[in-house]
């Protein structure tokens, strides 16, 4: 006879720490379920914390008929921006037109669309301009004479996913890092996960009366594992590596380029970290999700003979001083190129097993909220409570309006928080108070708390890393090891010396919390 009690320990078990899982836990646990979220690395670890960057509908998605996704994914960038304008901000794009690739017609009208499928509110409109009059246009070739403008979004990935997990755990779900799911089954209607702590070796069992599996490109390995695939029903997960360039920066201004590719991919020239320039993203089949995403020397010349074919200066390999890679998990469509693969979501819920399970193929960073509050909205029939909450606040869709931590800083903008907390913190550089309201927002309050000198914020580790930031991220954002903290939380990694690098790995190697990543998108650091 079992043990085990006949009430679980959780309404909801999620696996997989990336934006769609972190995500999934802060909605379903502020409408009131008891939510536990286990990762086997570091939240982001893997690819939402390898994107592009950005929160876009998806302009060269309406090529391929995608209108209800590039749709959905415009709602959102407005309503994201909304709730976490510290992290998120519109960027203008320059997208030049070259003749040979697609007609300036089709440019003018998928551009139409783009300004139409959705309400505007943060966000300007398109506009065709003139190569040559436009400042914003200098770093062109003078072989481009005509161009598009239109707007986007910025966003920190890795943040993203990081506070939507501080802000499930603050409303009570119990976040996991270091976690892996190594076994699911049924017994009396509940789930029992197995769990491994890859930290600390021990193995753990806890139960949930339904699961989520977003696991990212490990989502089929999850239900393969537990043969808890149904032939003909479960789909299949195509993996698409997305590699990504920075170099030093390519030219002044704030502006993003959109750049056509003669195999009609588009690579994105983008403003970063004030003193690089983001150039990706590649699209190329990834078949073994056993294999850590490498950038491969084609790939780098790839995107370094795209900027040449469009700017005047010109960079190669030797430029690169960071790349990372990612694996994009989609869902398989059947389509030939890896390109034209579907970045739309399915969300696939199975109760054939005697409990709810709930799949998540595909998606995109934009989406994230709305896929997670869909993902509720299937699951919440199944919480015991339902019935007696039903109509109530607590089970109704909340995340659109309610900010993200931090993301409170008043209706006058950053620029004003910024100047705002320059004046209250005299004490710090100008650069650290941009940098705590950029990445923390008012949460920066909490890290400098009762401060009133730089001596108030503890050891100095170089460059403007304090004690107390290291400190917070460790209570409050589940930082395990140095790169936790240089490369997912913040992108100091880009920054620092290679002294105060080395002081702060030495901080974690002789820190209880010290361990090593699990796994994750794989970094190429070619730094100072």
């Amino acid at each position: 006879m079992s043990s085990r009690p006949s009430i679980p320990d959780y309404d909801l078990c999620i696996i997989g720490g990336g934006v769609n899982g972190a995500g999934i836990a802060r909605d379903a646990t502020g409408r009131g379920l008891s939510v536990l979220l286990l990762e086997i690395g570091d939240l982001a670890g893997a690819t939402s914390s390898a994107s592009s960057k950005m929160i876009h509908g998806g302009l060269r998605y309406l090529e391929y008929f995608e209108f209800k996704l590039v749709r959905e994914a415009l709602i959102e960038r407005d309503v994201l921006l909304g709730i976490a304008p510290h992290i998120m901000y519109p960027m203008d794009f320059i997208l030049p037109h070259a003749h040979t690739i697609r007609p300036a017609w089709m440019i003018r009208l998928g551009l139409f669309l783009y300004d139409h499928l959705a309400r505007i509110r943060h966000f300007k409109r398109s506009t065709a301009i003139k190569v040559a009059e436009d400042a914003r246009c200098a770093p062109l070739k003078n072989d481009y004479k005509t161009a598009f403008t239109y707007a986007d979004g910025w966003v920190d990935d890795a943040r993203l996913v990081a506070l939507n997990a501080v802000d499930a755990a603050e409303m009570g779900a119990h976040i996991l890092t270091h976690a892996a799911c190594t076994g699911l089954h049924v017994e009396n209607g509940i789930w029992h996960v197995e769990m491994y702590d890859t930290d600390t070796g021990q193995s753990a069992t806890h139960t949930a009366r339904m699961v989520v599996n977003a696991a990212g490109p490990w989502v089929r390995d999850i239900l393969d594992g537990s043969q808890l695939t149904i032939p003909g029903k479960t789909p299949n997960v195509r993996l698409v590596k997305g590699s990504h360039i920075v170099v030093p920066k390519l030219y002044d201004g704030s502006q993003a380029f959109n750049l056509q590719q003669p195999d009609r991919r588009v690579i994105f020239v983008i403003p970063y970290q004030d003193k690089y320039t983001l150039i990706g993203t590649t699209d190329i089949d990834h078949p073994d999700d056993t294999q850590a995403p490498e950038i491969s020397p084609e790939e780098t010349q790839y995107l370094c003979d795209c900027v040449n074919r469009y700017f005047k200066s010109s960079i190669a390999p030797s430029d690169v001083v960071w790349s990372y890679s990612g694996v994009r998990p989609l869902f398989d469509d059947g389509r030939g190129k890896a390109s034209k693969v579907t970045r739309d979501y399915r969300l696939i819920l199975d109760t054939d097993h005697g409990a709810p399970i709930l799949s998540v193929f595909g998606g995109k960073i934009t989406t994230y909220r709305h896929l997670a509050q869909e993902a509720v909205n299937k699951l919440i029939r199944f919480w015991p409570n339902y019935a007696a909450a039903r109509g109530m606040d607590t089970i109704k869709p909340w995340t659109h309006t309610m900010h993200l931590p931090g993301g409170d800083i008043g209706d006058d903008g950053m620029d004003a928080f910024i100047a705002e907390r320059t004046r209250r913190y005299k004490f710090l550089p100008a650069t650290v108070v941009r940098r705590y309201a950029t990445t923390y927002g008012t949460r920066m309050d909490r890290i400098l708390a009762e401060a009133t000198d730089l001596d108030s914020l503890g050891r100095h580790f170089g460059d403007g890393v304090y004690m107390a930031e290291i400190n917070y991220l460790i209570q409050n954002e589940w930082v395990k090891c140095a790169d936790d903290m240089l490369w997912r939380r913040t992108k100091l990694g880009l920054h620092i010396s290679d002294e105060t690098r080395t002081a702060i790995e030495q901080y974690f190697e002789g820190h209880p919390v010290s361990s090593q990543t699990a796994r994750g998108a794989n970094v190429t650091r070619q730094i100072h």
